[in-house]
């Protein structure tokens, strides 16, 4: 079977083919070109398989070993790729539309170009195919928009170190956000199994409107301002101090930077409160008016 048609062996079964395949591990199937739409090729060992300029359009590819093979240019569209294995392949210029990209092994992969429309639509390209879907339904998709909009106009990073003494403080300026049409978000800073304390920070923060930073009794704000500060001029930081305390050593570094704003000392929780919107939000606010007004004036 070694000089057999490649698309006659495909026709015969995915049981078939990966037997020939294991048989033949020498040879690299020539599939360029091919017209593959809609072939149920769950599971296939496509390993090195010239695929260039193929149409695997709606084909069933879940499962599919791929590794090392030339997808250049051919048609995923609509082709479901679940757990597909990738690694090493070249995916250069694919039309991937409607792809289903769940838990693909992509080390190596090469992702260039990937053309996330369809064929009758303006090409718009993307280099990473985990990625092209949320691309096209934020281009496409007015209320993923409308959420991602929401989120970023709305959302309020609250950090600080807030003990059982200081919950009033906390919850006070939580329930006082709301009432404004805030979204408050307070990172509760137990370790993460899942991820690096100081990548959900800084997660955190690039979703934010602004960030209210209450430096009393800093212990772990200094880790967190230094993840968020120098590297996300577009989020403002609004700096907290109850009075009678004082700044910790590092914070003078901070001040620098023109988006962390003056610090508000406030005498206690209902002070605070009463004050939220002069000496917290505005400020903040402030600072998107005149950056938006500078962007606009040079742009």
């Amino acid at each position: 079977m070694a000089n057999d048609d490649p698309i006659a062996l495909l026709k015969k079964g995915i049981a078939a083919w990966n037997k020939w395949r294991k048989e033949n591990p020498d040879i690299c199937p020539d599939l360029s070109g091919a017209d593959l739409r809609r072939a149920h090729l769950y599971g296939a060992n496509l390993s090195g398989a010239d695929l260039s300029g193929a149409d695997l359009s709606e084909a069933g590819l879940s499962g599919a070993n791929l590794s090392g093979a030339d997808l250049s240019e051919a048609d995923l569209s609509e082709a479901p790729l679940v757990s597909a294995d990738l690694t090493g392949a070249d995916l250069t210029g694919c039309r991937i539309y409607g792809v289903s990209a769940w838990n693909l092994k992509l080390a190596g992969a090469n992702q260039q170009n990937l053309v996330i429309t369809r064929a009758d639509e303006p090409a718009i390209t993307v280099d990473n195919i985990e990625v092209a879907q949320f691309i096209y339904l934020l281009l496409r998709n007015q209320k993923v928009r409308d959420v991602i909009d929401t989120i970023t106009s709305k959302v309020v990073l609250i950090l600080g170190r807030f003990t059982d003494e200081r919950k009033a403080v906390l919850d006070a300026l939580r329930e006082e956000l709301r009432k404004r049409n805030y979204l408050p978000i307070l990172f509760d800073f137990a370790p993460s199994k899942a991820r690096d304390i100081t990548e959900t920070i800084s997660l955190l923060a690039r979703m934010a409107r602004f960030v209210v930073a209450d430096i009393t009794d800093a212990k772990s704000i200094p880790q967190e301002l230094a993840v968020i500060v120098p590297d996300l001029p577009s989020v403002p930081v609004q700096p907290l101090l109850l009075e009678g305390s004082g700044e910790y050593g590092m914070f003078e570094h901070f001040k620098r930077y023109p988006w962390v704003l003056e610090t508000y000392r406030y005498p206690s929780s209902e002070r605070l409160i009463a004050d939220l919107g002069e000496r917290v939000i505005d400020p903040a606010e402030k600072w998107h008016s005149v950056k938006g007004a500078a962007a606009s004036s040079t742009g």
